[in-house]
Protein backbone atom coordinates (compact mmCIF):
# COMPACT_ATOMS: atom_id res chain seq x y z
CA UNK A 1 0.00 0.00 0.00
CA UNK A 2 3.16 2.51 1.10
CA UNK A 3 4.40 1.38 -2.42
CA UNK A 4 1.00 2.28 -4.38
CA UNK A 5 1.12 5.67 -2.63
CA UNK A 6 4.27 7.06 -3.44
CA UNK A 7 3.59 6.04 -7.04
CA UNK A 8 0.85 7.85 -6.91
CA UNK A 9 2.17 10.66 -5.13
CA UNK A 10 5.75 10.85 -7.30
CA UNK A 11 3.13 10.59 -11.28
CA UNK A 12 0.04 11.75 -10.39
CA UNK A 13 1.80 15.77 -10.31
CA UNK A 14 3.38 14.60 -13.62
CA UNK A 15 0.09 13.55 -15.25
CA UNK A 16 -1.73 16.66 -14.06
CA UNK A 17 0.89 18.91 -15.09
CA UNK A 18 0.59 17.11 -18.81
CA UNK A 19 -2.94 16.21 -18.69
CA UNK A 20 -3.95 19.68 -20.84
CA UNK A 21 -2.27 18.00 -23.63
CA UNK A 22 -3.20 14.37 -23.32
CA UNK A 23 -6.91 15.12 -22.89
CA UNK A 24 -7.09 17.44 -25.60
CA UNK A 25 -4.59 16.93 -28.25
CA UNK A 26 -6.53 14.32 -29.88
CA UNK A 27 -9.77 16.28 -30.26
CA UNK A 28 -8.03 19.13 -31.92
CA UNK A 29 -6.63 17.22 -34.72
CA UNK A 30 -9.87 15.22 -35.24
CA UNK A 31 -11.35 18.98 -35.48
CA UNK A 32 -8.88 20.19 -37.80
CA UNK A 33 -8.63 17.04 -39.96
CA UNK A 34 -12.24 16.66 -40.33
CA UNK A 35 -12.93 20.31 -40.87
CA UNK A 36 -15.55 20.17 -38.58
CA UNK A 37 -16.25 21.28 -34.74
CA UNK A 38 -20.13 19.32 -34.95
CA UNK A 39 -21.05 16.99 -31.96
CA UNK A 40 -18.24 18.75 -29.82
CA UNK A 41 -20.15 21.16 -26.97
CA UNK A 42 -18.28 24.63 -27.49
CA UNK A 43 -18.36 25.64 -23.85
CA UNK A 44 -15.76 23.16 -22.84
CA UNK A 45 -13.35 25.62 -23.82
CA UNK A 46 -15.60 27.79 -22.24
CA UNK A 47 -15.71 26.36 -18.78
CA UNK A 48 -12.13 25.15 -18.83
CA UNK A 49 -10.67 28.94 -19.36
CA UNK A 50 -12.59 30.13 -17.18
CA UNK A 51 -12.26 27.77 -14.30
CA UNK A 52 -8.25 27.78 -15.10
CA UNK A 53 -7.98 31.62 -14.97
CA UNK A 54 -10.20 31.79 -11.81
CA UNK A 55 -7.79 29.06 -10.26
CA UNK A 56 -4.45 31.38 -11.51
CA UNK A 57 -5.52 33.97 -8.75
CA UNK A 58 -6.70 31.53 -6.33
CA UNK A 59 -3.07 30.71 -5.80
CA UNK A 60 -1.44 33.67 -4.28
CA UNK A 61 -3.64 33.04 -1.27
CA UNK A 62 -3.80 29.15 -1.19
CA UNK A 63 -0.99 28.79 -2.32
CA UNK A 64 -1.91 25.15 -3.05
CA UNK A 65 0.39 22.36 -5.12
CA UNK A 66 2.21 24.26 -7.58
CA UNK A 67 2.04 21.13 -9.96
CA UNK A 68 -1.94 22.81 -9.89
CA UNK A 69 -0.99 25.57 -10.80
CA UNK A 70 1.44 25.08 -13.69
CA UNK A 71 -1.39 22.70 -15.48
CA UNK A 72 -3.97 26.14 -15.00
CA UNK A 73 -1.27 28.01 -17.05
CA UNK A 74 -0.65 24.92 -19.18
CA UNK A 75 -4.67 24.53 -19.92
CA UNK A 76 -5.42 27.70 -21.16
CA UNK A 77 -2.91 27.29 -23.66
CA UNK A 78 -4.32 24.31 -24.91
CA UNK A 79 -8.12 25.41 -24.10
CA UNK A 80 -6.77 28.61 -26.43
CA UNK A 81 -6.11 26.40 -29.42
CA UNK A 82 -9.25 24.00 -29.17
CA UNK A 83 -11.18 27.07 -29.03
CA UNK A 84 -9.45 28.67 -31.73
CA UNK A 85 -9.50 25.51 -33.93
CA UNK A 86 -13.91 24.61 -33.45
CA UNK A 87 -14.86 28.25 -34.12
CA UNK A 88 -12.83 28.14 -37.30
CA UNK A 89 -14.56 24.59 -38.36
CA UNK A 90 -18.31 25.45 -37.14
CA UNK A 91 -20.87 24.13 -38.48
CA UNK A 92 -24.08 25.48 -39.32
CA UNK A 93 -26.65 25.04 -36.12
CA UNK A 94 -29.67 23.28 -37.16
CA UNK A 95 -29.99 25.25 -40.30
CA UNK A 96 -29.25 28.77 -38.98
CA UNK A 97 -26.24 30.93 -39.65
CA UNK A 98 -23.35 29.54 -37.11
CA UNK A 99 -24.53 29.98 -33.07
CA UNK A 100 -26.60 32.76 -33.92
CA UNK A 101 -27.23 35.43 -31.24
CA UNK A 102 -30.62 33.95 -30.03
CA UNK A 103 -29.26 30.24 -30.50
CA UNK A 104 -30.54 28.31 -27.25
CA UNK A 105 -31.98 30.86 -25.67
CA UNK A 106 -29.15 32.39 -23.80
CA UNK A 107 -28.74 36.14 -22.77
CA UNK A 108 -27.29 38.13 -25.45
CA UNK A 109 -26.28 34.80 -27.25
CA UNK A 110 -23.42 34.48 -24.60
CA UNK A 111 -20.93 32.11 -26.02
CA UNK A 112 -23.00 31.68 -29.34
CA UNK A 113 -21.55 34.66 -30.98
CA UNK A 114 -21.18 34.57 -34.88
CA UNK A 115 -17.71 36.94 -34.74
CA UNK A 116 -14.58 35.39 -33.01
CA UNK A 117 -13.83 38.55 -31.52
CA UNK A 118 -16.37 38.29 -28.64
CA UNK A 119 -15.23 35.17 -27.43
CA UNK A 120 -11.44 36.85 -26.89
CA UNK A 121 -12.49 40.08 -25.68
CA UNK A 122 -14.58 37.39 -22.74
CA UNK A 123 -11.81 36.36 -21.65
CA UNK A 124 -9.23 39.16 -21.64
CA UNK A 125 -12.40 41.02 -19.85
CA UNK A 126 -12.32 38.67 -17.27
CA UNK A 127 -8.53 38.25 -16.60
CA UNK A 128 -8.00 41.88 -16.14
CA UNK A 129 -11.05 42.33 -14.17
CA UNK A 130 -9.65 39.70 -11.47
CA UNK A 131 -6.22 41.64 -12.04
CA UNK A 132 -7.76 44.60 -10.74
CA UNK A 133 -9.48 43.28 -8.16
CA UNK A 134 -6.58 41.28 -7.12
CA UNK A 135 -4.20 44.31 -6.63
CA UNK A 136 -6.66 46.24 -5.17
CA UNK A 137 -8.07 43.77 -2.79
CA UNK A 138 -4.47 42.14 -2.02
CA UNK A 139 -5.93 38.82 -0.79
CA UNK A 140 -4.47 36.18 1.94
CA UNK A 141 -5.58 32.18 2.40
CA UNK A 142 -8.03 33.75 4.71
CA UNK A 143 -9.93 35.84 2.78
CA UNK A 144 -13.58 35.81 1.79
CA UNK A 145 -12.70 36.80 -1.80
CA UNK A 146 -9.77 34.35 -1.96
CA UNK A 147 -12.35 31.35 -0.98
CA UNK A 148 -15.05 32.65 -3.08
CA UNK A 149 -13.28 32.77 -6.29
CA UNK A 150 -11.54 28.89 -5.98
CA UNK A 151 -14.84 27.42 -4.79
CA UNK A 152 -16.27 29.17 -8.09
CA UNK A 153 -13.49 28.59 -10.27
CA UNK A 154 -13.51 24.33 -9.07
CA UNK A 155 -17.33 24.18 -9.16
CA UNK A 156 -17.20 25.45 -13.18
CA UNK A 157 -14.29 22.95 -13.61
CA UNK A 158 -16.65 20.55 -11.89
CA UNK A 159 -19.62 21.13 -14.42
CA UNK A 160 -16.70 20.45 -17.16
CA UNK A 161 -19.11 17.13 -18.52
CA UNK A 162 -22.18 18.66 -17.99
CA UNK A 163 -22.56 21.21 -21.37
CA UNK A 164 -21.28 17.37 -23.62
CA UNK A 165 -23.28 15.04 -21.57
CA UNK A 166 -26.17 17.69 -22.43
CA UNK A 167 -25.55 17.29 -26.22
CA UNK A 168 -25.00 13.72 -26.52
CA UNK A 169 -28.44 13.22 -24.89
CA UNK A 170 -29.86 15.15 -27.01
CA UNK A 171 -28.48 13.97 -30.24
CA UNK A 172 -28.62 9.84 -28.90
CA UNK A 173 -25.01 10.38 -30.16
CA UNK A 174 -21.29 10.87 -28.95
CA UNK A 175 -20.21 11.24 -32.72
CA UNK A 176 -17.78 14.23 -32.50
CA UNK A 177 -16.52 13.73 -29.06
CA UNK A 178 -13.55 11.72 -28.85
CA UNK A 179 -13.12 8.51 -26.66
CA UNK A 180 -9.56 9.49 -26.05
CA UNK A 181 -10.88 13.24 -23.97
CA UNK A 182 -13.47 10.78 -22.35
CA UNK A 183 -10.21 8.06 -21.67
CA UNK A 184 -8.01 10.58 -20.29
CA UNK A 185 -10.95 12.33 -18.02
CA UNK A 186 -11.63 8.99 -16.77
CA UNK A 187 -8.01 7.96 -15.77
CA UNK A 188 -7.44 11.45 -14.28
CA UNK A 189 -10.13 11.15 -12.17
CA UNK A 190 -8.43 7.91 -10.95
CA UNK A 191 -5.08 9.83 -10.11
CA UNK A 192 -6.68 12.99 -9.02
CA UNK A 193 -8.57 11.05 -6.24
CA UNK A 194 -5.84 9.23 -4.88
CA UNK A 195 -3.34 12.49 -4.93
CA UNK A 196 -5.57 14.82 -3.70
CA UNK A 197 -6.59 12.06 -0.31
CA UNK A 198 -3.39 10.84 -0.48
CA UNK A 199 -1.01 14.01 0.10
CA UNK A 200 -0.53 15.53 3.15
CA UNK A 201 -2.79 17.60 5.12
CA UNK A 202 -3.30 20.77 3.87
CA UNK A 203 -1.00 20.68 0.23
CA UNK A 204 -4.39 19.75 -1.47
CA UNK A 205 -7.77 22.43 -0.32
CA UNK A 206 -10.61 20.41 -0.06
CA UNK A 207 -12.57 23.23 -2.28
CA UNK A 208 -10.04 20.37 -4.85
CA UNK A 209 -11.62 17.38 -3.54
CA UNK A 210 -15.07 17.83 -3.59
CA UNK A 211 -15.35 19.33 -6.96
CA UNK A 212 -13.05 16.31 -7.76
CA UNK A 213 -15.64 14.15 -6.52
CA UNK A 214 -18.76 15.58 -8.07
CA UNK A 215 -16.45 15.52 -11.51
CA UNK A 216 -15.81 11.80 -11.48
CA UNK A 217 -19.41 11.15 -10.78
CA UNK A 218 -20.26 13.33 -14.39
CA UNK A 219 -17.44 11.68 -16.04
CA UNK A 220 -18.74 8.34 -15.00
CA UNK A 221 -21.92 9.09 -16.53
CA UNK A 222 -20.72 10.36 -19.69
CA UNK A 223 -18.81 6.84 -20.22
CA UNK A 224 -22.30 5.29 -19.57
CA UNK A 225 -23.18 7.15 -22.56
CA UNK A 226 -20.99 6.47 -24.86
CA UNK A 227 -21.23 2.89 -23.99
CA UNK A 228 -24.99 3.60 -24.64
CA UNK A 229 -24.89 5.48 -27.77
CA UNK A 230 -21.60 4.94 -29.52
CA UNK A 231 -20.56 6.94 -32.22
CA UNK A 232 -23.79 6.35 -34.27
CA UNK A 233 -25.70 9.05 -36.65
CA UNK A 234 -27.53 11.54 -34.68
CA UNK A 235 -30.84 12.19 -34.59
CA UNK A 236 -31.39 15.28 -36.66
CA UNK A 237 -29.01 13.30 -39.42
CA UNK A 238 -31.58 10.81 -39.03
CA UNK A 239 -34.60 12.68 -39.33
CA UNK A 240 -33.16 14.69 -42.27
CA UNK A 241 -32.48 11.96 -44.57
CA UNK A 242 -35.95 10.42 -43.80
CA UNK A 243 -37.47 13.69 -44.62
Amino acid sequence: MAIISTLIGALAPIFLILSPFTSYTDQILSIHRTRTSAGFSLDIPLIMLTASILKIFYWPGARYDISLLVQAFLMIGVQMTLLKVALDNRPPWRGERPFTETGEGRPFGFWRWNAQRPYWEYLLFLAFGLLVLHILLQPDGSSLYTRFIGYLGLTIEATLPLPQIQANYRAHSCKGFRVSVLGNWLFGDMMKMGYFFGSEPGRVPWAFKMCGMFQACCDACLGLQYWMYGNGEEISDVDSRLS
